[in-house]
């Protein structure tokens, strides 16, 4: 069975859908940290993030692996985790760009159909159910509110020690969904035949259980 789990910045997806993936014994692919992981490279080597071209020749000189187990999933760029550092808001703020280029999406969704073809898998990104594994069994499009999703990264950002603004992460969010939503190639939307589930005021647990729920009604 093949799990698709769309949706905006900040509404939960990597958390939930990897509670799911345990939850059910399936394989979990983060596709956000995959292009994180290449936004962080570029930037720490200096390579011109509006260059499609560059940036695929960097993605074809690293070895990119996602390493899960039951508390949490690392990421592992040649052999150095990097699984604090890709959720920096300089990252943050430039993934989306990275994430337009045609180039850089058609290498990244080549090496995540592969990952969808060994078993059960739970994927979550931006445009896996419209565009990565069409074909999933079950599509869950994942919202939540902007107030709710700014205040998710507030939090997050706070207990990691960042001085940060409510209302500039706030901004930050609008910008980046303006950004997926209208970039030429698989831009954020909802798939025709997902399940709207909206996490606003909602416990991760009871998100959990819902999209349990609806896969255990697909079965």
């Amino acid at each position: 069975m093949k799990i698709a789990i769309d949706g905006p910045a900040g509404a939960g997806k990597s958390t939930v859908a990897k509670m799911v993936a345990d939850k059910l014994g399936y394989l979990y692919v983060d596709t956000g940290a995959m292009y994180r992981a290449l936004t962080w490279k570029a930037l720490h080597d200096n390579v011109d993030i509006s260059s499609g071209e560059a940036l695929v020749r960097l993605l074809n000189q690293c070895r990119l692996e996602l390493q899960s187990d039951s508390a949490s999933q690392r990421v592992v760029l040649n052999g150095r985790d990097i699984t604090e550092a890709i959720r920096t808001r300089e990252v943050s703020n430039h993934v989306s760009e990275v994430a337009s280029h045609p180039q850089v999406r058609e290498a990244m969704v080549e090496l995540q159909r592969e990952m969808a073809t060994k078993g059960n898998v739970v994927m979550d990104g931006r445009d896996i159910g419209t565009y990565v594994i069409p074909d999933a069994d079950v599509k869950i499009y994942l919202t939540a509110s902007l107030e709710e999703r700014a205040r998710r990264r507030y939090e997050e950002l706070r207990v990691k020690g960042h001085e940060v603004s409510f209302e500039e992460i706030k901004q930050e969010i609008l910008e980046r969904d303006d950004k997926d939503r209208k970039r030429d190639t698989a831009p954020l939307q909802k798939a025709a035949d997902a399940l709207t589930v909206d996490t606003t005021g909602l416990s991760i647990t009871e998100v959990v259980n819902c999209i349990l729920n609806i896969v255990h009604q697909k079965t």
